[in-house]
């Protein structure tokens, strides 16, 4: 998990929404700044959208089990060492849930967990979910203890609502990516 010289290195986590396909233009905006991306996927990402998709983008390999054989002889926390900035996109009412409680049950939870690095989080779910009570206090802790979000915003969900939970524009998230970083 070393930098490339010169380069800042952002870790692009995706988890189970159906936004997941939006990660890939966030992926590719940033190869095209010159970022050195590392992408992370949960399991449920993985039903999504393929991992071979983010590693011809990011041209990196993509991490997507916390286990599987590395030169890193504690992946995460090498991961969570190497990094200048942790997104995820989209982040799903599960991992914001996940972090909030420090559960630390994959590769996306265990390096948030970790890192020292700024955490910028991308909501994206059903509305229902987002405006549920429980979701909200999670949203709230993490900004509390200094998480960084973007959107989520109003408009036509995978589930036929119209209401708050599409993730925010990739224009978006790229501003907010870039000014964390700098």
């Amino acid at each position: 998990m070393s930098k490339e010289r010169g380069k800042r290195h952002i870790l692009l986590g995706v988890t189970g929404s159906i936004a997941a396909y939006k990660a890939c233009d966030i992926a590719s905006a940033l190869v095209k700044m010159s970022y050195n991306i590392t992408v992370a996927m949960t399991a449920e990402a993985c039903k999504l959208i393929t991992p071979l998709t983010f590693q011809a983008i990011s041209r990196n390999p993509v991490i997507t089990d916390m286990f599987a054989a590395s030169e890193d002889a504690i992946p995460h926390i090498s991961l969570a060492d190497s990094i200048d900035l942790m997104v995820i996109a989209p982040a799903s009412a599960n991992i914001i849930g996940k972090i909030a409680s420090g559960i630390c049950d994959d590769i996306l939870t265990c390096t948030a967990v970790s890192t020292r690095a700024k955490i910028l989080l991308a909501p994206a779910m059903n509305s229902n979910m987002y405006t549920n009570a429980v979701v909200s206090e999670n949203i709230a802790k993490l900004k509390r203890v200094g998480y960084n979000f973007v959107g989520p915003v109003k408009g036509r969900l995978a589930c036929g609502y119209d209401g708050v939970g599409h993730i925010a524009p990739v224009e978006d998230i790229i501003k907010e990516i870039r000014r964390l970083i700098r």
